[in-house]
């Protein structure tokens, strides 16, 4: 309903009338610059605000929302009613107010959110009968990875599968095809389906990183599609779909992805600098920093994780986690069959947990936040270009420097 229909009637009621269909289509919708510059956006909000402030009064806001509360998600009036509580000024910014419907939220808006909703008693999402299939997986997610119940609720409103997950399951179909066409061919080739990655002819092929081959930068990435053997490419791929998938699922592709390839570059180059005449196969650096990444969130907040039996399952990963660097140090260090050819360097395992604890932790930490807002991110930002800064000066200069003596070139 435009202005001019309002406009015959009292202020407050056409007010009430004319807004809410705004709170009501930009709900959860991406929201442009020129839109919210448009007549029929700003017509309703200049209603309840005829100096054109860019403020209304709390009061009128929660007066709005109570009326109108049937057309509104649950979740979605929850928030807005702790919009209007966080302002003790009692004014409501228009800008903030569109952010929130438009599920774009700054920190400095969050924290006002969080502290409104400190006297908002609601209940809990995980509370909620009658919920389909896909909203049980969907609020299982939730309290798998969101420490805040706003934020769970935010989320739950929010999801629409569109798009799906698609970065970690692509990226684990490829590696799991690869991995497994890799292994039997290389069992009948060379007779050996134990410890395929000892024989000299197993890194003979274009993606393996091998020091006398570090001129190539793509296998710095590429390395990734080959495995030790068939147990190292069984717990990745089960690491990547337990753990990866729901992350990606919360936090987008662009984040995940972000994480998951720093710490593949940054494994492959800590072993180009701190092992240097070792190859490198696996995945370990990118399945390292995500979930190192998850684990270190659930610690930093224990008591807002409600997943189930999560000291459990910490414990259970950390084992796993713990036995599968244990054979990747024991398989760098046992003696080889082929010498001088090593085997393939541990290294690139702790590579991916430094960049989970640092980089992964801001991602993690920081649901529907800008990163560049935080100070934290642009610190590991910088730390992670100068170490990738001093890693490509230090295969220029330092192999020749130091005279290594190498393994022979696959």
């Amino acid at each position: 309903m435009g202005v001019e229909c309002c406009q015959n009637e009292e202020q407050d009621t056409n007010a009430n009338h004319c807004l809410l269909p705004l709170v009501t289509k930009l709900q959860g919708r991406p929201v442009v610059r020129h839109v919210l510059r448009h007549p029929c956006v700003l017509g309703p909000w200049q209603l309840f605000d005829p100096g054109n402030t860019g403020y209304i009064s709390t009061g009128k806001f929660r007066s709005l929302l109570e009326s109108h509360s049937s057309n509104l998600d649950p979740h979605k009036r929850e928030v807005l009613l702790a919009l209007a509580d966080s302002h003790e000024d009692g004014q409501i910014c228009y800008q903030d107010f569109v952010n929130l419907m438009s599920n774009k939220r700054s920190n400095s808006f969050r924290q006002a959110i969080l502290q409104g909703n400190r006297r908002l008693s609601s209940k809990a999402l995980l509370e909620e009968k009658g919920l389909s299939l896909s909203q049980r997986l969907i609020r299982h997610v939730a309290y798998e990875t969101l420490p805040r119940e706003i934020d769970r609720k935010w989320y739950y409103d929010s999801y629409t599968c569109c798009p799906p997950p698609w970065f970690m399951i692509t990226v684990t179909l490829l590696e799991a095809r690869m991995g497994i066409a890799f292994f039997l061919y290389n069992g009948v080739s060379l007779g050996q389906f134990v410890l395929q990655v000892t024989h000299p002819r197993y890194l003979k092929n274009s993606l393996v990183y091998h020091p006398q081959l570090r001129a190539q930068a793509w296998r710095y990435l590429t390395y990734i599609f080959m495995h030790a053997g068939i147990e190292h490419l069984g717990l990745n791929v089960v690491l990547q779909l337990l753990v990866g998938v729901p992350l990606e699922m919360v936090h987008g592709a662009t984040r995940i992805a972000l994480v998951y390839v720093a710490g593949v570059v940054a494994g492959s180059l800590a072993v180009s600098v701190a092992d240097m005449t070792a190859p490198v196969v696996g995945s370990s650096g990118g399945v390292y920093a995500l979930v190192s990444a998850h684990l270190a969130n659930i610690v930093m907040n224990w008591s807002g994780m409600k997943c189930q039996f999560k000291l459990l399952r910490m414990a259970v990963a950390l084992i796993c986690m713990s036995m599968e660097f244990g054979r990747a140090v024991w398989l760098r260090f046992h003696p080889s069959a082929y010498p001088p050819c090593p085997h393939p360097s541990f290294v690139a395992h702790l590579g991916g947990v430094a960049v989970g604890i640092t980089l992964g932790v801001v991602v993690l930490r920081n649901y529907e936040q800008r990163l560049q807002d935080q100070s934290l991110w642009w610190i590991f930002v910088a730390m992670y270009t100068v170490f990738v800064l001093f890693a490509v000066f230090w295969n220029i200069f330092a192999y020749t420097l130091l005279d290594l003596k190498l393994p022979p070139p696959p």
